[in-house]
């Protein structure tokens, strides 16, 4: 987990979404490039629903998928953890999924990267004590940050639908 000697890593902000932030992630999200590998941009109300089920996960669990800002306080996407769902009948279930979404404007700048060790920090402290990453196989942005951070490529299996594969990343938190 080392940062480039040429390029520090951008200053990052993490807080708990709020309702506010549903019509940021929509408007961040919907550029179809970022929704690629997710299905396609999204309505409003899936956005004031995460957003809702953030801050219970939040309160909960002492994580969530946070509000991702710049050093400025601009909404660029968001990142962090959450329980994979036992409602989507694959996956890892049962398991703490980490996460990164950003908008295309933050593409390729060091951002997902500084969210996603501040991510891993947060849920270090609240005590988790492994994370997967679920990637499509063709996100190699994605692929290329779980990798950085040193998580291991665990498991390479189909995509619901049949026509593209993921990747299952893990890594430990445990203290060596």
């Amino acid at each position: 987990m080392t940062t480039s000697p040429t390029r520090p890593l951008p200053v990052v902000q993490l807080r708990v979404p709020t309702d506010e932030d549903a019509h940021a992630w929509h408007r961040v999200f919907r550029d179809p490039d970022v929704m690629e590998f997710l299905g396609g941009p999204a309505e409003l109300s899936f956005y004031e629903e995460i957003t809702a089920r953030q801050r219970m996960h939040d309160a909960r669990l002492g994580f969530c998928l946070w509000t991702l800002l710049d050093g400025d306080g601009e909404v660029l996407g968001f990142t962090g953890a959450q329980p994979w769902p036992a409602e989507k009948a694959w996956g890892p279930v049962g398991e703490i999924e980490i996460g990164w979404r950003l908008g295309r404007s933050a593409w390729g700048r060091g951002y997902a990267y500084a969210a996603a060790l501040a991510t891993l920090e947060r849920v270090r402290g609240a005590g988790v004590a492994g994370v997967v990453a679920m990637i499509d196989d063709a996100n190699v942005r994605s692929v290329s940050v779980a990798e950085r951070l040193g998580m291991t490529l665990a498991e390479r299996f189909p995509l619901p639908g049949g026509t593209r594969h993921g990747r299952r990343y893990a890594l430990s938190l445990r203290d060596a």
